[in-house]
């Protein structure tokens, strides 16, 4: 069953995140955007509210909540009702998915990835955007999860973790960057992005189909 119910009643409190942490956000849209192909004819799996997708030149998505889904057509943004386990769309439809801070969210991340492989076509790309279980945050997160409305109810995954559920669903030839490598509260300039993974929370890895 989707987890929309923090998302449709605290959507306030879910765009204030992206205001109080402009920098945060910068950085990790700029991770993103790295690994991002050039052409757009792409999809993000975990629309949220369109922060991503609308400044990264992402036209559709998909969202389970009411609210995030509303938040996002105001960004122009086509959102379609959805959960990732169950796409819907056709075989082969999209150059590339995205997918940011989804994947603690979804109930089946195998079933997850398994429907991106499906909508990609051959040789497209699965970009995956998170916060690392073993990074500071991550930690961070975990410790005071019961402190927050949204991830109270997540869980969290390390990058082996994810890596290994992408090669049992036949994803492969994997790139890394990674960025926050600061407490949100210390950072005064937007992070710098590193290839690799590791030292920053954030993490992007982009696979192929």
């Amino acid at each position: 069953m989707a987890k929309t119910k923090p998302f449709d009643e605290h959507a306030v409190q879910y765009e204030d995140w992206f205001e109080r942490n402009k920098l945060a956000f910068q950085s990790e849209l700029r991770a993103i955007r790295e690994q991002l192909p050039k052409n757009h004819n792409g999809i993000e799996i975990g629309l949220g509210s369109g922060r991503f997708a609308a400044p990264l030149g992402i036209k559709i998505g998909v969202e389970p909540s009411k609210e995030m889904r509303e938040l996002a057509k105001q960004r122009g943004i086509d959102a379609i009702d959805g959960v990732a386990e169950y796409l819907p769309f056709d075989d082969l439809q999209f150059e590339f998915a995205l997918m940011v801070t989804t994947i603690c969210f979804v109930d089946d991340i195998e079933a997850a990835f398994r429907e991106a492989y499906r909508v990609l076509r051959s040789g497209g790309f699965l970009i995956i955007g998170f916060i690392d279980k073993e990074s500071h945050l991550g930690r961070v997160y975990q410790q005071h999860k019961e402190e927050s409305v949204f991830y109270r109810i997540a869980t969290f995954y390390t990058v082996a973790e994810v890596v290994d559920t992408l090669k049992k669903v036949g994803f492969k030839n994997f790139n890394f960057t990674q960025t926050i490598f600061h407490n949100l509260s210390e950072i005064k300039y937007i992070d710098p992005i590193k290839e690799g993974h590791g030292e920053g929370s954030f993490v992007v890895i982009r696979a192929i189909k």
